[in-house]
């Protein structure tokens, strides 16, 4: 009787063990759960083979792939670029996505226009070995280009060491220094640093393929079925070109004026089942927090609720913050329950999000011009290429509410996406502190043993 194979192994054990880092782009837990594009993606891997799946943090990528190499995990997924060194010590599967590394400055040191400019600063970057090797290839002909690898520090160490400005330069990846960005609004991208690279999820090489195999077959399946480009829309279809005036006065706001409501955004999202920090985050893209905010239309109060509304969900005073708060975290919970049941999970949050903005019926309307055109509409990454339509006469005349500005949507939920990034950051950011402190505190209270 043949042993059982990993995969098998791994099933009956229930356990599937993947070797990983924090970032917000790949992985990242917080006091909300976990989240993050690989943990999203892992998650539905381990779904799909009916066990639990257990998340093996490392700073960088050399100790990733030496712990793969040592099997202390069944796999590793961390935006692993594939390269020929790579792939000689292990397996990878196909690719999922790609990414650019770019050199990162601070926006107070002068811009670097060539690579030639930098030849007389101190870079530093993660233990990376495809990194190292980009800049063993510049160094043929950069004679002078030095570099210093930090092997306890992650990418992201690296950007707020260059956010402090303790270090001049570093690289990281696009992706992550498009996410990170908004959360360090002094980083800058100077160029790319080599050519794009695609990567996968790394197996350290043995004649037993049955979970890479596996894995290479759920990859192939989520492309084939549009899943994974829905999952790289919802993680970063998003996010903006960088917008270093708004960033910044945001995250004053979340300090000024914030404080004032939180509490009862916090009650209303637990009354309505609601996070409340996309209420915040709604009321931010509304009002900017300012209760005596008026649109051009007319409109009041912190969640900009309009006559009609108020008057529908029993809000008697529109500019009083807590009416409008409560008042508008049920009306959006309402939203939420009166769409489809085929439209799911945060597909979900973004129809209802639009129709807050737009009207519940101009959505509908959206969405049967969206089955007309053959897509499925229920599915946002589709939905928000037709609402612009309605502009159009040529399409507003097939609906049923006619004309509206649903490219102003659009922008609305997307705006609210990133709002919501950034605030939970900041939420997180400050839970971690806190958390911190309450651990000094408790061991200042426990007696020496000297």
């Amino acid at each position: 009787m043949e042993p059982p194979t990993l995969l098998e192994r791994v099933q009956k054990n229930g356990e599937l063990k993947v070797l990983t880092r924090n970032s917000p782009g790949i992985y990242y837990e917080g006091p909300f759960g976990p989240a993050g594009f690989e943990y999203d993606l892992l998650k539905r891997f381990s779904d799909s083979l009916g066990v639990e799946l257990s998340i093996i943090i490392e700073p960088n990528a050399k100790e990733i792939l030496r712990k793969l190499a040592q099997h202390d995990a069944h796999f590793a997924a961390a935006k692993l670029a594939i390269t020929p060194q790579r792939q000689q010590q292990y397996f990878f599967t196909q690719a999922y996505h790609e990414i650019s590394p770019q050199l990162i400055y601070h926006s107070a040191t002068p811009k670097p226009k060539k690579i030639t400019d930098i030849e007389n600063f101190f870079i530093e970057i993660s233990a990376d070995d495809s990194l190292n090797t980009d800049l063993q290839t510049l160094k043929k002909t950069l004679t002078k280009l030095q570099w210093q690898v930090n092997q306890e520090s992650s990418p992201e160490d690296l950007m707020v060491m260059v956010n402090e400005r303790l270090i001049d330069f570093t690289i990281v990846s696009s992706d992550e220094i498009k996410l990170n960005q908004r959360f360090y609004p002094e980083l800058r991208v100077a160029f790319d640093i080599g050519k794009p690279k695609k990567i996968g999820w790394a197996f350290a090489r043995s004649e037993d393929t049955s979970l890479y195999d596996a894995a290479s077959e759920f990859l192939q399946q989520q492309k084939k079925t549009g899943d994974l480009q829905l999952l790289i829309e919802q993680h970063f279809g998003h996010i903006q070109p960088f917008d270093y005036v708004g960033t910044r006065v945001y995250q004053r706001h979340i300090i000024s004026r914030l404080p004032a409501y939180q509490l009862w955004f916090e009650k209303a999202g637990r009354d309505n089942d609601i996070e409340w920090i996309l209420l915040a985050s709604m009321a931010y893209q509304e009002s900017h927090w300012d209760k005596e905010a008026i649109s051009p239309t007319g409109v009041r109060g912190l969640m900009m609720l309009t006559l009609a509304t108020a008057k529908y969900i029993g809000v008697n005073n529109r500019v009083e913050p807590h009416q409008s708060i409560f008042g508008g975290a049920y009306y959006f919970a309402k939203l939420l329950k009166r769409l489809p049941e085929k439209v799911t999970e945060s597909d979900r949050l973004f129809f209802a999000l639009a129709s807050y903005n737009l009207g519940y019926g101009h959505v509908r309307d959206a969405m049967k011009l969206t089955k007309k055109n053959g897509q499925d509409e229920t599915k946002w990454i589709n939905l928000k290429k037709t609402l612009p339509l309605l502009r159009k006469k040529k399409w507003h005349e097939q609906t049923r509410y006619g004309y509206a500005r649903g490219d102003e949507a659009v922008t609305y939920v997307e705006n609210i996406r990133n709002y919501y990034d950034i605030l939970k950051w900041e939420v997180s950011r400050n839970w971690q502190e806190k958390q911190s402190k309450k651990t000094i505190k408790a061991l200042e209270v426990i007696p020496s043993a000297l």
